[in-house]
């Protein structure tokens, strides 16, 4: 049986920095945000950020996308960032858990979803807080909305909910 964990924060790295959610239990969100840092040394900004964060909230355990070379393909600067996040865990005596795309995905597919957007959908159906952050559909020609990261973020959270057996609440 897996340790039963009081807050979970998971972090999602995006494009312009990061996006995370902090939970009690599946579904009881207590905060989330994106994080946007510009470059110069966006990395490190992003760490500086994440740091506050871990102090300001104290959680029992991290949540993170797998980016090893077994897990999710991601590109070199968010590869970086995401060990980065693992390294001040770890400074931090706080544990990981981290979940392929694929995990996650399979996650989502139980509840009959199966696209980036649809898992949105789905996640602000649940927690209602997080519905007015549903970007619209993306269209071929546009970039992925940064709010997408916050999903992102829930959707690895749930995942871990999901895989360590949360009793009070249900995923799906």
């Amino acid at each position: 049986m897996l340790k039963r964990y009081d807050l979970i924060m998971a972090v999602y790295v995006t494009r312009h920095g990061f996006a995370f959610a902090l939970f009690e239990g599946a579904l009881a969100p207590l905060d989330w945000g994106i994080i946007r840092r510009g470059e110069p040394n966006k990395n490190r900004r992003c760490i500086k950020a994440a740091k506050a964060l871990i102090e300001r909230c104290r959680p029992d355990c991290i949540v993170l996308q797998d980016t090893s070379w077994t897990g999710t393909r991601r590109s070199q600067r968010t590869t970086a960032l995401n060990a980065a996040f693992f390294e001040l865990a770890d400074d931090n005596d706080i544990p990981v858990c981290a979940f392929t795309q694929e995990r996650v995905h399979a996650t989502f597919v139980t509840m009959g979803q199966i696209t980036k957007h649809a898992i949105a959908e789905a996640i602000a159906k649940r927690i209602p807080a997080f519905e007015r952050y549903v970007p619209p559909r993306r269209r071929p020609w546009m970039s992925e909305d940064d709010r997408m990261g916050l999903f992102d973020a829930a959707a690895l959270a749930l995942t871990f909910f999901r895989e360590a057996g949360e009793s009070r609440h249900k995923v799906g």
